[in-house]
C-alpha cells in the first residue's frame, strides 16, 4: 500500500470587503451616533478637547481632538483593523485611565457611511501627519467587485484642506465629513443640546471638553429644558453639575433622593408640560436613558418597562450603570442599544421598575395636586369625582395668581392654596346637588305630580325674593332657562313630592328625612362656606342616603 504524503501548503484567511456591509456600515443613520463614535475615540485617546467644526452651506464638518494621536503603524493595524478593540491592551487609556468606551472595533463603522468621503489624519506629538481618504462610491464598487482590503487602499489626502485646522495641533486626530448624507439638518441649539444631553463624559472628567464651533458645550446649553423642570429625584449619590445647577439656579418645587443599592446612580425630572420635552424644530424627544462609562447606551430606557401611565411622558433623565459594562458584551451589534434578554440588563430593569418608577409614579401624582396641577387619574388614592373637582379648582384658582413680579404674589398664592381641600369637597357636593335636584324635577314632571300646598308656598316665597333682588340690581332678564313652579322648589320639596307616605302603610320614605338634614348643610354649600369637618361628614353620610334612594325612584319610573 503506497502511503500518499500530503504536500504541504500555506493557507490563511481572506475577507471581502462586503463584510464591512455585514458588520453594519450601513446601519449608522444618526447623525448623533456619528458624533457619539468620534467623540469616544478622542475620550479614549486620552484627548482634553473635542472641536466640532460645522459648514452647513457645504454640507461638511471637521472634528478634531488633542489626544494622543497615532502612528503609521497604530492608523493601519489599529484604527483601519476593523474588530480592533482597545481593551486588548487593557480596560483604561494608557495615560489618563479613562475607561475605555471602545469594545467590538467596528464603531468606526459609523464614520465611514454617514459622508461621501471622509479623511482622517492623525500625528503624534513631534512627528507629521498620517492618514487617508475614504471615497464611499469607491468603497461601494470595491464592495461590488468583492475586493479584498488589499486591493482597495485608501486615497490620497491634501494637507491644503485641513489647513485651518492644523494650526497649533500639536497631537491627536481630524476628521473630516465631505458632503454629509442627508445634509446636517440640525439647527445650532439642537445640537447644543443634543451633545450636552447625551455626552456626559464630564461626569467621569471634568478635564474633558467639546466644542461647537468653538463653544463651550456644559450643562448651561440646558438652561431651557431646567426652567421648566418641576420636580427632581436623584438616585444615589451623583456629582452632577446639572442637577446641582437645576437646585441652585432653578429651584425644583420638590425633591426627593432615592436610595439604591449597587452602583446605579442618576437623576429622573419631570417638566410642566409634555411639550417641554420635544426639542424645537426636530421629532426628536427627551427621555430617561442610559448612560454607561459616560457613554449613551440606551435612548428612553423606560420603553422597556412601560407603565402605560400618563407621568411617563413628563419625564425625562440620565441613569448610569457602569456594571454593565463588564467581561460580557451585552451591547447591540448597532452599539445604539442593550441586548434586551440580558440577565444582568433584566435585573436593573426589575431595580428601575421596582425601586425607582414605583416611588416615582406615587411623588409624582401628589406633588402635582400639591402645585395645584393636575396628577395621575390612574392613581386611586382619591376618587375619580375629587380628583376632577380638585382639577376644577386648580383650573380656576390660576385665573386668580398674581404676575410674577407683584409683592404680594406667594402671599396671594398662600390665601389660593389654603382653600384647595374646602374647595375640591364643596366643588363635588354642588355637582352632586345640582345634578340630583334636576333629576328630582324632571321625575316630578314625568308623573305629572302637581305641587302640594307647601311647594307652592315655597315657590311664591322663592319668586317673591328673586323679583325684589332683580329690582334692587336693576336687572331684567330671565334667570332661570325653564322658568317653571320647579325650578324654584330644593331638595327638601321635591322630596316630598316624589316619595311621599305609602297609602296602605303610612310608612315615611327615608328622602324626605334626610332631605330636612341635607338642607342646612346644603344652603351653607350653596353660599360657597367653608364647612366643618362634622359638617361634612354629615354631608356625606345624609348625601350617600339620598343618591341610592333618587336610584330606587329613577329605576321604578
Amino acid at each position: 500500500m503506497v502511503k500518499i504524503k500530503p504536500e504541504r501548503q500555506d493557507f490563511s484567511f481572506e475577507i471581502s470587503l462586503s463584510v464591512l456591509n455585514h458588520l453594519g456600515r450601513n446601519l449608522y443613520r444618526s447623525f448623533a451616533t456619528v458624533l457619539g463614535e468620534a467623540i469616544s475615540n478622542a475620550w479614549d485617546a486620552d484627548a482634553n478637547n473635542v472641536h466640532i467644526y460645522i459648514d452647513r452651506k457645504k454640507n461638511r464638518l471637521f472634528i478634531k481632538d488633542d489626544g494622543t494621536g497615532m502612528t503609521a503603524d497604530e492608523f493601519q493595524n489599529k484604527f483601519l483593523k476593523i474588530g480592533y478593540s482597545k481593551r486588548k491592551e487593557g480596560n483604561a487609556s494608557p495615560k489618563k485611565k479613562r475607561p475605555y468606551i471602545g469594545r467590538k472595533g467596528i464603531g468606526k463603522l459609523a464614520l465611514l457611511s454617514c459622508a461621501d468621503k471622509i479623511t482622517i489624519i492623525s500625528k503624534r506629538r513631534g512627528a507629521s501627519y498620517v492618514g487617508g481618504l475614504i471615497d464611499n462610491s469607491g468603497l461601494d464598487k470595491a464592495i461590488t467587485d468583492d475586493l479584498t482590503p488589499k486591493e482597495y487602499p485608501l486615497g490620497d489626502w491634501k494637507i491644503e484642506t485641513f489647513h485651518a485646522y492644523t494650526k497649533g495641533h500639536s497631537q491627536g486626530t481630524i476628521i473630516f465629513f465631505d458632503n454629509f448624507k442627508d445634509g446636517i439638518k440640525h439647527s445650532f441649539g439642537f445640537l447644543k443640546k443634543t451633545i450636552a444631553l447625551y455626552f456626559r463624559f464630564s461626569l467621569l472628567d471634568s478635564s474633558f471638553k467639546i466644542f461647537i464651533d468653538d463653544e463651550l458645550i456644559d450643562h448651561k446649553c440646558l438652561d431651557d429644558l431646567a426652567s421648566k423642570t418641576e420636580f427632581l429625584w436623584e438616585l444615589n449619590e451623583l456629582d452632577d453639575p446639572y442637577t446641582k445647577r437645576l437646585q441652585d439656579k432653578f429651584a425644583p418645587k420638590e425633591t426627593r433622593r432615592l436610595q439604591l443599592s449597587g452602583d446605579i446612580n442618576g437623576f429622573v425630572a419631570s417638566v410642566a408640560k409634555p411639550r417641554d420635552l420635544k426639542i424645537t424644530s426636530t421629532d426628536e424627544r427627551i427621555g430617561v436613558d442610559l448612560f454607561v462609562n459616560g457613554r449613551l447606551r440606551e435612548r428612553d430606557v423606560l420603553k422597556h418597562i412601560p407603565t402605560a401611565r400618563l407621568v411617563e411622558s413628563y419625564l425625562y433623565g440620565q441613569i448610569h450603570y457602569d456594571g454593565l459594562d463588564d467581561k460580557v458584551d451585552r451591547f447591540t451589534s448597532s452599539r445604539e442599544g442593550m441586548v434586551a434578554d440580558d440577565p444582568k440588563y433584566r435585573k436593573f430593569l426589575d431595580v428601575l421598575r421596582e425601586k425607582v418608577m414605583s416611588k416615582i409614579l406615587r411623588d409624582w401624582d401628589t406633588w402635582r395636586r400639591k402645585h395645584r396641577e393636575d396628577g395621575d387619574p390612574e392613581n386611586t388614592s382619591i376618587s375619580p369625582k375629587d380628583r376632577k373637582a380638585e382639577e376644577l379648582f386648580n383650573a380656576v384658582s390660576e385665573e386668580y395668581v398674581l404676575p410674577g413680579e407683584s409683592k404680594h404674589k406667594k402671599e396671594v398664592e398662600d390665601w389660593v392654596n389654603g382653600l384647595s381641600g374646602d374647595a375640591t369637597y364643596n366643588f363635588a357636593s354642588y355637582a352632586e346637588c345640582f345634578i340630583s335636584e334636576n333629576l328630582l324635577r324632571r321625575l316630578v314632571r314625568e308623573k305629572s305630580i302637581g305641587l302640594s300646598t307647601e311647594a307652592r308656598a315655597a315657590v311664591d316665597e322663592m319668586k317673591r325674593r328673586e323679583d325684589q333682588n332683580k329690582a334692587n340690581g336693576n336687572i331684567n332678564i330671565e334667570l332661570r332657562q325653564a322658568n317653571t313652579d320647579l325650578s324654584y322648589l330644593d331638595m327638601k320639596e321635591l322630596a316630598s313630592l316624589v316619595d311621599r307616605p305609602s297609602n296602605k302603610t303610612g310608612h315615611q320614605n327615608c328622602l324626605p328625612h334626610d332631605a330636612k338634614q341635607y338642607r342646612p348643610i346644603r344652603d351653607a354649600l350653596m353660599h360657597t362656606a367653608r364647612l366643618t369637618d362634622p359638617a361634612k361628614r354629615r354631608l356625606t353620610t345624609v348625601y350617600d342616603n339620598i343618591k341610592a334612594r333618587i336610584r330606587i325612584l329613577l329605576s321604578r319610573n
